[in-house]
């Protein structure tokens, strides 16, 4: 049996989180979901990035102290996080003891292995990105992510010797062509990585609230630092060995574009100099956009967007779970860029899944109801939606596995399409009981059947009750993908419920 260990990024508890943060943790939740009908072990870690100086002046600014605040923030992670029905294994604190234990561990080791020396830092720094910039790569002085004036900063602080590790990086590139997807944020990786690598700032000695550095008392580890090493914590790095083995040779990252350099060049080296192979795999996505601006804290800051309108709990209680789930993952390919609008949810919403999925459930069940007694008819081994089927199946397989849930999906609703057409083909609904009328109706539970399965990691609610309306017991996740996406499984039989529409059209706005 395989195994798949995904994680996202840990996210900062400095604020609410919004569905710039549920767009990444929703695809990660369907990769896992998926892996998990792949029949393989599979371990799934989300989390809250807590310490670092925009968290402690956050805190500062509430009127309370770092630890309250971001028990306060996590906990709005796992509200969001639970109406989204993200199935995570394990949620990362990086304020937990076991979290310190590992940053200790780990950052002891590469100090011990000779990369990490004591040096005065001098330049460029934001807060809000916790990064450091030279002035070259800023944007004349201001954060070129942020365009927040940069903040002049001089302080001793602990080095890690980055750049001893610039041939190896590009040794692990050239041996691991898959090593970071797409091929562009690849080739953006490897660019920087040939740029030419300097050693970097690692400890903090003007704020207290970090993980403390075990040898030097007087100074707290970076932020990035610490947060990096939560993908090692949720395996019990520096508790159980075993446990490492088992996992971090199937490691899979799921980030966004903006945090590249840190994972596939900061980390990589650090794991290299603490003894430990690298990350098996960096899978990098793009932004959502708001009228072609990145969507983020620093837009409510500038009063460009409410956070408030467009936090995930407040999506989900107008959408539905399911639907924001799907729109999530359809509207925009796993890498590009991509827009985020409510009225885009609407039409996804509306087409994807009232008019197309919802329809062909409603009028299948219909039709069984009325002309079959309610009882479900079996599949014909040959029925012309067979082919459909398998190739539904073969495609969203081998979509999934390259993380391309958009692929995926369309994969489905291609089947979906298709059994539509053959039910207004066969016109089932003016037959008269018999032979005909249960082959055709057979094939078309058959495909619902299937479609239930492929798009359970989207829309695991729905697809539950899309099995239970056709009489199936269980859920469509409890058998492995091999034993349940096979043409023929709909044995007929079972009593079909008409039931409520599954997704009531929604009126757009005028």
């Amino acid at each position: 049996m395989g195994r798949f260990y995904i994680t996202t990024p840990i996210y900062y508890a400095n604020d609410a989180p919004h569905v710039g943060s549920a767009y990444t943790t929703v695809n990660a939740d369907a990769l896992a979901r998926w892996h998990r009908l792949l029949g393989e072990e599979t371990k799934f870690i989300t989390g809250t990035d807590e310490h670092g100086q925009k968290v402690a002046d956050a805190a500062l600014k509430s009127g309370s102290s770092p630890q309250a605040w971001v028990d306060q923030t996590s906990a709005r992670f796992v509200e969001a996080w639970d109406a989204l029905a993200i199935s995570y294994d394990d949620f990362i604190r990086t304020t937990e003891p076991r979290h310190y234990l590992s940053v200790q561990k780990f950052l002891t080791a590469i100090y011990e292995n000779g990369y990490i020396y004591k040096d005065v830092y001098q330049g460029l720094y934001c807060v809000s990105c916790e990064d450091y910039f030279t002035y070259e790569s800023s944007d004349e002085g201001k954060c070129p992510i942020h365009g927040r004036a940069l903040i002049e900063m001089e302080e001793e602080n602990w080095f890690f010797r980055l750049s001893a590790f610039e041939d190896r990086l590009l040794e692990h590139y050239a041996q691991n062509p898959d090593f970071v997807t797409p091929e562009t944020k690849r080739n953006e990786a490897l660019s920087f990585v040939k740029s030419g690598l300097k050693d970097i700032s690692i400890t903090r000695s003007s704020i207290t609230w970090g993980v403390p550095v075990p040898w030097d008392d007087q100074h707290v580890f970076y932020v990035w630092y610490d947060a990096l090493i939560n993908y090692l914590t949720a395996i019990g790095y520096g508790r159980d060995d075993d446990e490492v083995d088992k996992w971090w040779p199937a490691s899979h990252h799921l980030i966004g574009k903006e945090i590249i350099r840190f994972h596939c060049v900061w980390w990589p080296a650090m794991c290299m100099a603490a003894g430990l192979e690298p990350p098996s795999h960096v899978h990098v996505h793009g932004w959502l956009l708001i009228g072609g601006q990145k969507l983020g804290k620093t837009m409510a800051a500038s009063g460009a967007v409410k956070l408030s309108d467009i936090s995930p709990v407040v999506l989900t209680d107008e959408y539905g779970v399911d639907p924001v789930r799907y729109y999530l993952l359809r509207e925009t390919a796993l890498g590009n860029d991509g827009e985020f609008s409510l009225e885009g949810i609407v039409q996804r919403y509306n087409t994807d899944l009232a008019n197309n999925l919802g329809n062909l459930v409603a009028r299948v069940t219909t039709v069984v109801g009325s002309k079959c007694a309610g009882v479900g008819p079996g599949s014909q081994a040959d029925s012309p939606l067979r082919a459909e089927a398998e190739t539904a199946i073969a495609e969203s397989q081998a979509a999934w596995g390259r993380f391309a849930p958009q692929s995926a999906l369309e994969a489905t609703w291609r089947l979906i399409g298709a059994t539509n057409a053959y039910l207004e083909q066969r016109a089932p609904w003016k037959m008269d009981a018999g032979d005909e009328l249960d082959a055709v109706m057979g094939d078309a539970l058959e495909a619902i059947r299937l479609v239930a399965i492929l798009a359970s990691p989207a829309m695991p609610s729905v697809c539950e009750e899309i099995w239970r309306r056709i009489g199936l017991e269980g859920r469509p996740t409890d058998e492995v993908l091999a034993v349940s996406a096979v043409w023929g499984r709909y044995h007929g039989g079972h009593g079909v419920l008409k039931g409520e529409p599954l997704f009531p059209r929604i009126k757009a706005e005028p």
